[in-house]
């Protein structure tokens, strides 16, 4: 078993996909509308699904935006330099909530970003602090 993706629910799937790809630097893998059923899926990520665990975006056409509710937490991403990656985002437009710093109670280097809709991306600084995680 694998995980395959992740899905959010968007509001507008334009401005989702303008974040997602331009200012997280994501790639738009697929994108295919229902009419029948009044819905848009794109799947957006750093690589193929084949290999890569991606975020599916699901536009309800007749839906503007959605309460985000207590239950979903956020989308992780790791990145080199937690700093220099928030610093990307303002100059690109986008939202940081929450500064490159050691998280609390800890020493791994995280920070904030919140997408269109109001979901929240974690970025987590490779190597950073002896309480981080190891990807592989």
């Amino acid at each position: 078993m694998r995980m395959l993706h992740t899905m959010l629910r968007v509001g507008n799937l334009e401005k989702s996909l303008e974040f997602y790809q331009n200012v997280l630097g994501m790639k738009l893998l697929r994108r295919h509308e229902y009419p029948e059923g009044r819905f848009t899926l794109a799947f957006v990520g750093y690589g193929e699904e084949t290999d890569h665990t991606v975020i599916e975006l699901t536009h309800n056409w007749d839906t503007e935006s959605y309460d985000l509710g207590t239950g979903f937490g956020h989308v992780a991403i790791e990145v080199d330099d937690a700093y220099a990656a928030c610093e990307r985002v303002k100059q690109k437009g986008g939202k940081v909530v929450r500064e490159a710093g050691p998280m609390k109670h800890g020493t791994t280097v995280i920070a904030f970003v919140e997408d269109p809709d109001g979901y929240k991306i974690e970025f987590i600084q490779k190597g950073s602090g002896n309480d981080s995680v190891q990807y592989r």
